[in-house]
């Protein structure tokens, strides 16, 4: 089976609810958001303004048969000033969508974006541990380990580790 035909495209305000619901499987269901409570779509409406179609902040959605199966986002690393040449990367796709390139696909639109921005310097991205498909994919496009922080995060009776990769924005894909 090859992979299906995905179109990757800048996030849409209709495509928000899809966006949330992917969202909040993760939240629900794995340790790889900190999230607990799942969102409802108004409670995410102040977060998806935050992006544009250039500059540092982006969402872009990956499209399979004109329904969208995942999401990449870039967002502030932390508040203060001195980071701000700094984003923090993210993946997440429908969970029938995995398995078949679409979160590299749309991984490396969103880095392909960024690296072409002279205002971004490194790119960061957090893995709740275990995680093999995140840890393959962040490798696979260029991020190194720079840490781990241990029993970072407590969810689901349990605690949790974060592996955190960098990936230097001006070394091209």
């Amino acid at each position: 089976m090859g992979s299906p035909d995905v179109q990757i495209r800048h996030a849409e305000p209709g495509d928000l609810a899809r966006i949330v619901e992917i969202y909040n499987h993760y939240i629900v269901n794995t340790h790889f958001t900190f999230a607990i409570e799942p969102f409802a779509v108004g409670g995410r409406t102040q977060w998806f303004t935050q992006f544009s179609e250039n500059g540092r902040y982006r969402l872009l959605v990956a499209v399979v048969d004109s329904e969208v199966v995942g999401y990449s986002c870039s967002t502030p690393f932390k508040s203060r000033a001195a980071y701000s040449t700094s984003v923090e990367t993210s993946v997440y796709l429908h969970r029938e969508a995995g398995g078949r390139g679409i979160g590299t696909q749309l991984y490396s639109a969103l880095l392909q974006g960024l690296i072409d921005d002279p205002d971004i310097h490194r790119a960061y991205g957090g893995v709740g541990l275990p995680n093999d498909a995140s840890i393959a994919l962040h490798e696979k496009l260029g991020y190194e380990t720079v840490g781990t922080y241990n029993e970072v995060g407590y969810k689901f009776d349990q605690y949790w580790d974060v592996r955190w990769y960098q990936r230097d924005m001006t070394v091209k894909l």
